[in-house]
């Protein structure tokens, strides 16, 4: 069935929109489990807020949690056990001097826990805003309680004034490194080490030019190094460039490093880094000429420190666009840029304008920004100290490096078009073929937690689960591999939530399908359970292809009960099935007939299948089955059988039909068997008469123009994204009508639910809130719960058209 002539061109439109340059087909969520089925514990306290501040101590078997005026010793095992908590409220005077200066009460004026690091077994550093000035303490926890030895001291340079700028510290053989703004205005930018040798950056802006703080750590490069080199503290940040002739200020990502051992300039950079460098950080997304700004960063290190990596978020420029990146870079990748790279130096253009090119000049020896190591003792120069002025002077005038730090495979490991990444924490899995994967967990800004493998390439988000209801930005992610948990800050409260839910497969299908590296199908249990960390190949009672996706070993699935249902001709029919996975694809058979998808008389959507106009030729048995496709194999999985038996009796419906003339539901959820259409609110909906056709397609015809005029608006002004999945209709049907068949593959239950006229066709208002719906990752998406059945939230979709739906003269219109 062709839509009507005055909707195809709007139809063609929406089918542009849907095709998305920036990813794989799996950059889909395979399954997406709703809140209350996603086994989680959430902790929270009636009063406070900003649980955004996290330590591990493994050692002490604690999650320490910061928060505004707080911090709690929770148990890692069940978060739900408060072990202990202590309060440090700000004192009257303070917040008063902080209202005098401009600051609000109730959200600036008070005490937000910004710093938490271990000293010693017992003892750990905190800081906190304290109204505008910071202030850090020693927290100790001993005999099952924290308690502050109220040993206060000023918190300036080691946490920031504002408690909701963006900042990073590191403890490092008890000095603290910090990145942080070191007055009270934010407006001076500073990388600081708190230590008997304290030094700073240089107050530049070719050093920092207006950073967004974003990670600190450290790496030990000392170790093993034939060189003799020092251990590095590497910063990323975002800041507005100098280096290119752009309209506005343009942010680009960084990293920064120092050396450990550094102390400083004799004469020029006295209590100065003299080994700041910093590189700029390449992560583009196919489509985007303007570079992506680091928000998150995560180290996963390795025993070898060169083969270390970091996992890196970015986002791009404008906050219209819906496109996140992952990209990860080798330790010894960004290593190499400041070992070996050029550097780039300011020029003078027309005595008033600067411009930054690539230094071409003698570089002096000792290397500019290079640590104490070997060939520099040979010379006679022990420290940093002992360095000739020509090199501090180049380098304090040219901290910046001429190369890009390339990411690993030159490209992201993952593009995801949705709701925008925010964090991310990344853990190192051994499967049963003993290969080794790198298991990304990354955290959005409506709250829903996302695991991620990269397959040599081929990305693969194995499934989403939210996290927070209602919805909010996740702020900060913990990982503990030893314990198998995830440990999420929110604004509103701390979530511990399981590395992987092997019981959420219940069968061997699903579990091999699923590509958990943390699952495998057990024969002898016929359940999907965890891989035990000693597990190798030679179990051969556990099924796990976690590259290969291959479920040829599973033994075939049970048999689905045989539902009858009752057909009246004339009327219309719903039989409902659900795909197994948001990758799988819905095929109808009738009486082992496949039915072709351009086929007129049927309607399949997201939920199920539409029978129009049903007669006595239809009955019979339709079988319903979930197909996904990996690696080219296909894997079929009966979802649902239905009888339809002939029934004469018009005098009762059946509970899978409507009158053919009347409009089905907006709300496509599961019709329960045992209840009659009768008893529906929304079945069944009044009859049409054939004379309001004319004045139907009329009014379609012109709302048809007014909508074409508003998306073509939307476009112009920026508000509709261009970016979907690109391929991820690979294998799917053909009609561009069809939920799960159109072009670009965009999983978005809400564009599924559609309102259809008498004659089965979807209305266009639906469509276009279909794809403005897609944006946010969440919203009206099919949800598959640990059941194995999918649930969605409720979407109400508003609509012109509804206003004719009960229309019954024309005189009305």
């Amino acid at each position: 069935m062709s839509p009507p002539a005055g909707l195809q061109p709007l139809l063609c439109l929406l089918c542009l929109l849907a095709r998305d340059t920036a990813g794989s087909p799996h950059c889909i969520p395979r399954k997406s489990v709703l809140y209350h089925n996603g086994n989680i514990k959430l902790f929270r306290e009636e009063g406070i807020s900003n649980y955004t501040t996290m330590l591990l101590r493994e050692d002490l078997g604690l999650l320490i949690v910061g928060a505004r005026e707080a911090i709690y010793a929770l148990d890692m095992g069940d978060i739900f056990r408060k072990k202990s908590n202590v309060t440090w409220q700000v004192i009257s005077d303070k917040q008063r001097d902080c209202v005098n200066k401009g600051k609000d009460a109730e959200t600036e004026c008070r005490n937000y826990i910004r710093t938490l690091h271990k000293i010693d077994d017992d003892n750990m550093y905190v800081c906190g805003t304290d109204a505008f000035s910071p202030t850090c303490d020693v927290l100790v926890y001993r005999d099952g309680k924290l308690q502050l030895k109220n040993k206060k001291e000023e918190g300036k340079g080691k946490c920031p004034f504002d408690p909701f700028q963006r900042y990073s510290s590191v403890m490092v053989d008890g000095d603290l490194y910090c990145a942080t703004a070191i007055n009270f205005l934010g407006s001076e930018p500073a990388v600081l080490r708190s230590s008997p040798s304290a030094l700073r950056t240089e107050f530049k802006s070719s050093w920092l030019n207006e950073p967004n703080f974003v990670y600190m750590d450290v790496v030990p490069e000392s170790r093993g190094n034939a060189e003799g080199d020092d251990d590095k503290v590497y910063l990323f940040f975002s800041e507005s460039a100098v280096e290119y002739d752009f309209f506005s200020k343009l942010p680009v990502s960084r990293v920064a490093r120092v050396c450990k051992g550094d102390l400083g300039g004799q004469r020029t950079l006295q209590k100065k880094w003299t080994s700041f460098l910093k590189a700029r950080l390449d992560c583009s997304a196919p489509g985007h000429s303007l570079p992506f700004v680091v928000q998150d960063v995560f180290l996963l290190h390795s025993a070898d420190w060169r083969e270390s990596i970091f996992y890196a978020v970015f986002v791009p420029q404008s906050g219209l666009l819906d496109v996140s990146a992952v990209c990860a870079y080798r330790v010894a990748d960004v290593s190499q840029v400041f070992s070996h790279g050029k550097y780039k130096t300011p020029v003078t253009v027309e005595s008033s304008h600067v411009k930054w090119v690539m230094y071409s000049g003698e570089v002096p020896v000792p290397r500019p920004g290079a640590c104490m190591n070997n060939a520099t003792r040979a010379m006679g120069m022990q420290q940093s100290l002992d360095l000739p002025d020509k090199t501090l002077q180049f380098i304090r005038d040219r901290p910046l490096m001429d190369d890009a730090v390339a990411p690993l495979g030159g490209q992201p490991q993952l593009v995801k078009k949705g709701a925008q990444l925010t964090r991310i924490a990344v853990d190192r899995v051994t499967v049963l073929d003993g290969r080794s994967y790198h298991v990304m967990f990354i955290g959005t800004v409506n709250g829903y937690l996302q695991k991620a493998v990269n397959f040599d390439g081929e990305m693969f988000i194995i499934e989403e689960v939210q996290l927070f209801h209602p919805p909010e930005p996740i702020k900060t992610m913990r990982l503990s591999a030893p314990k198998g948990q995830l440990y999420v800050g929110s604004e509103s409260g701390v979530v511990q939530v399981p590395l992987s839910v092997c019981s959420r497969y219940e069968t061997c299908l699903d579990c091999v399908l699923a590509r958990d590296p943390y699952c495998a199908w057990d024969l002898r249990t016929a359940l999907c359970t965890a891989i035990p960390r000693s597990a190798t190949a030679s179990h051969t009672d556990l099924i796990q292809s976690v590259r290969d996706g291959d479920a040829s070993r599973c033994p075939k699935s049970g048999t689905v009960r045989l539902e009858n249902c009752t057909l009246i001709p004339g009327n219309n029919i719903k039989l409902q099935c659900q795909p197994g996975s948001n990758l799988a694809e819905v095929e109808w058979r009738f009486q082992d007939r496949l039915i072709p998808n351009s086929d007129s008389k049927y309607y399949i959507y997201s939920d199920g299948m539409l029978i129009f106009n049903a007669s006595a030729a239809d009955a019979g048995d339709y079988t319903c089955q979930s197909v996904e496709q990996v690696n080219g194999r296909q894997y079929p999985l009966t979802m649902a059988v239905y009888k339809l038996l002939l029934r004469r009796d018009t005098d009762e419906l059946s509970p899978l039909t409507t009158p053919a003339g009347s409009y089905l539901p907006r709300d496509t959820s599961i019709l329960n068997n045992s209840q009659s259409a009768s008893q529906d609110p929304k079945l069944p909906l009044p009859r049409v008469r054939e004379q309001t056709l004319v004045a139907l397609q009329v009014a379609v015809a012109l709302l048809t123009t007014l909508l074409a005029a508003l998306l073509m608006w939307n476009l112009y002004r920026g508000h509709i994204s261009m970016q979907c999945c690109k391929g991820a209709a690979q294998g799917r049907a053909k009609s561009s009508l069809r939920p799960r068949q159109l072009s670009g593959g965009q999983v978005d239950s809400t564009a599924h639910q559609v309102p259809f006229t008498p004659k089965g066709l979807p209305e266009a208002t639906s469509l276009v809130q279909g794809y403005n719906d897609n944006t946010n990752n969440n919203r009206g998406r099919t949800a598959v719960a640990t059941n194995g059945a999918s649930t969605r939230p409720p979407t109400v979709l508003l609509s012109p058209l509804d206003d004719l739906k009960f229309i019954d003269d024309e005189s009305e219109i």
